[in-house]
């Protein structure tokens, strides 16, 4: 299977301010991993939230304010990540550039569940 990234739909999340995935191999085509692409643009985020599956990601482009397990980094291009699964993550972009990442999760259910916030710093 090969495809060209601009052939590939770009979905808007329902949480979050200007945050969208892309697909780029589904579970259906690979059978341990999906890989997809997030795009958080400039000035948005994506609230504080947990997963069901472990995710591995690397940032292409941007920098964020991230939060895993109520600690707080800046991550920027080249940086990799490892969130486990059922640990809360939330992202806010910093800077004048749309946070882009990778993110390959295992082809198990995913189930998403938004975390209460209350003070925490963010626009989450």
């Amino acid at each position: 299977m090969i495809k060209s990234l601009k052939d590939i739909p770009s979905t808007p999340l329902q949480a979050g301010k200007d945050a969208s995935m892309q697909m780029l191999i589904s579970p259906e085509i690979a059978p341990h991993f999906a890989m997809r692409k997030f795009v958080i643009k400039k000035g948005g985020h994506m609230p504080l939230h947990t997963n069901s599956v472990e995710h591995e990601q690397y940032v292409l482009g941007g920098s964020a304010r991230v939060i895993v397990d109520g600690e707080t980094s800046i991550v920027t291009k080249d940086d990799v990540l490892f969130i486990p699964a059922g640990i809360a993550h939330s992202y806010e972009v910093l800077g004048d550039e749309d946070y882009e990442f990778l993110c390959l999760v295992p082809n198990h259910e995913d189930r998403i569940k938004l975390v209460e916030t209350s003070g925490c710093g963010c626009r989450c």
